[in-house]
């Protein structure tokens, strides 16, 4: 290490002139040596303030802690992983032991094992919440990409998987100068079941195949190390970082009405279960190959998720073959025994029954404080802790925490907020973006005619709002790279007026909509950038309506009855809201839908106003009205429709009623049109010996098949369907088109899906140029159903695919043979 000591007298100075500096010197580390009273930086950037380490197992941090690193087998990197990371359970005592399974773990000094902070997030960025990622003047900034909702709207699986990637740099990045560990707690891939739910920016929206798919690329993004993405062992695979995808499972409901998650015991039947809560799951586990899962606060059908067995141990890792470990929401054990009140729980039980069915980390602290009761009171084994620590240690040994990567030693300060990242951010919420209505057409806009701009709104001047949850805190140091509002956005368009219309998106009062009316009287065209924040929607705060909040709504109708240009509306919510009105207001001449777009959210938005972007995005969840909700409860778990209680269904796999916008919906500034060009129409599924048919209840009018369907796990499943489409972009405008395909089930099947999502492509098309489209399809994943006791089943009979909202279908004929 290079050291360059300055005296006491010149501290102040160069204090002064470091302070400056601090956001452009990207190798130093600065501390002042208190025996020799002299400012020493050092030059090495491997060896930041809080970390003089970039792995453990360095023999050269090893002869400086006095400890012979050859005594010490779990660094021996020639050993299997599961070798050594019992070596190190092995030379612990049980007080040791245990104080490593919270999240905030001890460490061993004995042993040259340092403490580790297990809880950082990356939901869509790194984030400031969580102590494991820390910023400050050396780490100021990260990239904020748009939220989840947004990103998914994209139906783009590259780009879902680049984003990943770039966090995932500037996560070793940020690990190499001691800034973060290499644990990630994200994603958030719960089903959006219902429009009122919090959470629902943090989601990839509401059908389980698109969370799914978008749970796995995001996920290798963030972990996969080039040339391992195939290993065989994937016990030993390496990791650029670990995810984690949470919560595990039917978590949707956050605090309604009085009803909050550490009470609340969510009623699912097995059939919803396996088709829609435990899918996404399933498809993270085995296709992302997610080496940590997160179990939710509420419970399931009675037992506290966490505390399940048959959900951690025989799902994840039996049934699944989880390669990572299982880690508690932040208090979750803690919650069973003071929120839920599980069995009359002692804290001693409460940690001995979430250890044995599987859970492996405590966010929190009741591991570390009761587990030593608990195995002196007889109520859990050594051996389960030991057993947990191994999943544990493994995953940090396949992440380089003990050996290190040296793909990624280099990474550091200048590899945080690139041009690149901060442009894919851009892009990421131009693709989002969604066309909701295009009368005319009036947009594109542009800059020849429509040279003043009234933009008004609340959110005409978003900055932190664009950015949602869990990404900087406000309290908390740390921010993204920069920020683009919405005014500074289309100030490169035109002359902006800006005018609030509210003081915030509450809009209580109406004191501010007559400046926003003065600005649009005068002005070419008229930007209203409108809807919700996390005042409205957020983790631990579920909505109570779908509608705009306040005066919303007048200034909406008062800003458009006085406009003298075209009225542009910009809404940016998580949730839908039924804006009905607006839809229908002939002085409303287009809406674009721009979810939370991130940092750079307002050049987005300009840029798709004035056609610098063609929008392609497409909604991921139903825009239900108002009235939706009136007809059941939050907390009511079931998606399809309750007769009985005259419960509509959720989602548009059941709900079949009126919406302000479905499902899959979003315009362009083009058009496109399809062309069917090859398909199968047929699939005949061989029958093993001891293959039998499984009944299927029908509608009584319909005639049941002889063998109504097969269990799915009876079959080979090596059938495949194919799919080919020419997409034509016949519009004078290059643009994208999300290609949408759907499986419809046999007619007269009781209890189904209307249809089910199984594929999509996002393909980018010059104008006048044709593009084939090919989808194969797994017969036993694309036409298979649930029934009502759990089953996966493939049904026999006519099945039909469909392309988009109907543009293009075909039969697909099922049937069996020996």
């Amino acid at each position: 290490m290079k050291m360059i000591s300055f005296s006491e007298k010149a501290m102040p100075k160069i204090l002064s002139f470091l302070l400056c500096l601090s956001f452009t010197i990207t190798s130093f580390v600065i501390c002042i040596d208190e025996k020799e009273k002299v400012l020493k930086i050092s030059t090495d950037a491997a060896t930041p303030t809080g970390s003089d380490f970039t792995y453990i197992c360095d023999p050269v941090r090893y002869a400086k802690l006095k400890l012979d690193i050859k005594s010490f087998a779990f660094c021996d990197s020639k050993l299997p992983y599961n070798v050594r990371a019992k070596d190190l359970v092995d030379q612990m005592t049980l007080a040791e032991k245990i104080a490593q399974l919270g999240n905030n773990a001890d460490g061993v000094a004995r042993l040259g094992l340092p403490k580790y902070e297990w809880w950082s997030e990356a939901l869509h960025g790194l984030s400031n919440v969580g102590p494991g990622t820390v910023f400050d003047n050396l780490v100021p900034h990260a990239t904020s990409f748009p939220t989840v909702i947004l990103t998914a709207a994209s139906f783009n699986e590259k780009l879902w998987r680049e984003i990943g990637q770039v966090v995932s740099t500037e996560a070793r990045a940020m690990y190499n100068l001691g800034r973060s560990g290499l644990t990630f707690w994200s994603p958030t891939i719960n089903v959006a079941r219902d429009p009122r739910w919090g959470r629902i920016t943090e989601t990839p929206g509401e059908d389980p195949f698109v969370v799914g798919t978008y749970a796995s690329n995001y996920v290798r993004g963030l972990q996969d190390v080039a040339g391992t993405e195939d290993y065989k062992d994937l016990n030993t695979r390496p990791l650029k970082v670990a995810a984690c995808c949470k919560h595990f499972a039917a978590y949707d409901v956050d605090n309604w009405h009085g009803v909050d998650r550490y009470h609340f015991d969510a009623r699912v039947t097995e059939q919803d279960l396996e088709e829609s809560f435990l899918r996404p799951f399933e498809m993270c586990v085995k296709d992302g190959d997610a080496s940590s899962v997160m179990c939710s606060y509420n419970r399931v059908n009675g037992i506290p998720s966490c505390a399940d067995p048959k959900l951690l141990r025989e799902t994840l890792r039996q049934e699944w073959n989880l390669h990572g470990y299982i880690v508690a929401d932040c208090d979750s054990v803690e919650v069973m025994v003071t929120g839920h009140k599980f069995l009359n729980d002692s804290n001693e039980d409460a940690v001995a029954q979430t250890l044995k069915a599987g859970l492996d980390l405590d966010c929190g602290a009741y591991y570390p404080k009761y587990l030593g009761n608990a195995v002196n009171q007889g109520k859990v084994r050594e051996s389960n802790i030991d057993e947990a620590l191994q999943n544990l240690y493994i995953v940090l040994l396949r992440a380089g925490y003990f050996d290190g990567l040296p793909a990624y030693k280099a990474l550091g300060k200048n590899d945080i907020c690139t041009n690149r990242s901060i442009e894919l951010a851009t892009q990421v919420a131009r693709e989002g973006i969604t066309l909701l209505k295009n009368d005319g057409p009036t947009l594109p806009l542009n800059t020849a005619t429509f040279k003043t701009l009234a933009v008004v709104g609340p959110h005409a001047n978003s900055t932190v709002a664009m950015i949602g949850n869990y990404a900087f805190d406000p309290r908390n140091p740390g921010s993204p790279c920069r920020y683009t509002s919405p005014i500074d956005g289309f100030s490169t368009y035109g002359k902006v007026n800006y005018a609030a219309g509210c003081g915030d998106v509450k809009c209580k009062d109406a004191s501010l909509i007559p400046p926003a009316v003065e600005a649009a009287k005068t002005a070419d065209a008229t930007i209203i950038v409108t809807g919700l924040d996390l005042s409205i929607e957020r983790e631990g705060l579920d909505r109570l309506d779908l509608l705009l909040p306040g005066k919303q709504t007048d200034l909406i109708n008062q800003v458009a009855a006085a406009a003298k240009g075209p009225v542009i509306l910009v809404l940016m919510t998580a949730g839908g809201v039924d804006i009905s009105f607006a839809k229908t207001n002939p002085k409303i001449k287009a809406i674009l839908w721009v979810g939370y777009p991130g940092a750079e959210g307002g050049r987005a938005i300009a840029d798709v106003v004035f056609g610098q972007y063609n929008p392609a995005g497409r909604l991921p969840i139903t825009w239900y009205q108002a009235d939706y909700i009136n007809k059941l409860p939050l907390t009511s778990m079931q998606f399809r429709p309750d007769d009985s209680q005259g419960y509509p269904g959720r989602t548009y796999k059941f709900f079949n009623g009126p919406t302000v916008f479905p499902f899959g919906f979003g315009l362009s500034y083009t058009k496109f049109n399809y062309t069917l060009n090859a398909t199968v129409p047929s699939l005949s599924a061989k029958l093993q010996r001891f293959t039998h048919c499984h009944d299927l209840n029908y509608m009584a009018n319909k005639t049941k098949p002889t063998c109504p369907a097969i269990l799915v796990s009876d079959l080979q499943c090596g059938e495949y369907i194919e799919l080919t489409l020419v997409v034509q972009n016949v519009g004078g405008k290059v643009g994208s088109e999300v290609v949408l395909v759907y499986s419809k089930p046999p007619d007269g099947i009781t209890g189904t899906f209307l249809k089910q999502l199984i594929g999509f492509q996002r393909v980018y098309i010059a104008a006048g140029a044709s593009q084939e489209v090919k989808f194969v399809f797994n017969g036993c994943k694309s036409l298979g159903i649930v029934d009502n006791a759990g089953n996966n089943i493939l049904p026999f009979g006519g099945h039909t695919i469909i392309v988009g909202d109907g543009v293009a279908s075909f039969p697909v004929q099922v049937t069996f043979h020996n």
